[in-house]
């Protein structure tokens, strides 16, 4: 009795293992260029330190720009059906049951070879952000130039005092320090 409940046992666990193992998702991706280079993609899948998963197999969804599509993932390598006609940004997003991975890229065509350039989401936020700061640095800088020009203007035409004697005097003052 004690045999059959310790092989029962571990029956039992032989068979849960083999079917957690059996059970596949997609938790990372990248995008390269598929290697007939024929104007498409492929999607791989990888880990978290992007080691390509080649146990992968079966029907994947994902979204591409907004379009939902069945990938059939072999090897852990998909390609969409639909050929990259120009340069485009192309978002792709997979949805398992605990979460969502999206990824943005640029994907650059030059003749037939597709270039995938990854593009970090935060950075379409920072760089606009950044511009806009420098406009606003620029604005008051140009503000400031505009006060002084003018006050140099005043005290140059009305008070007789030159460019030259303000660099001479800014000489002094810094010969004065060494």
């Amino acid at each position: 009795m004690r045999k059959f409940l310790i092989t029962s046992v571990l029956l039992l666990i032989s068979i849960v293992s083999q079917g957690q193992s059996s059970y596949q998702r997609i938790d990372n991706f990248i995008i390269k260029e598929n290697l007939t280079s024929n104007g498409k993609v492929a999607i791989i899948a990888v880990d978290s330190s992007e080691v390509a998963q080649d146990y992968i197999h079966g029907t994947f969804k994902f979204t591409i720009n907004g379009f939902e599509q069945s990938l059939a993932f072999n090897n852990g390598v998909a390609v969409p059906s639909h050929p990259i006609e120009s340069s485009t940004f192309a978002l792709f997003k997979h949805k398992n049951q605990e979460k969502t991975t999206s990824k943005l890229y640029f994907l650059y065509k030059k003749e037939n070879k597709i270039t995938p350039v990854k593009i970090n989401g935060l950075l379409l936020l920072i760089i606009p952000a950044i511009i806009l700061l420098i406009a606003y640095t620029a604005k008051r800088l140009f503000s400031t130039f505009i006060i002084l020009a003018v006050v140099y203007g005043y005290f140059s035409f009305s008070k007789g005092l030159s460019i030259s004697q303000i660099l001479e005097s800014a000489f002094h003052v810094l010969k004065n320090l060494f």
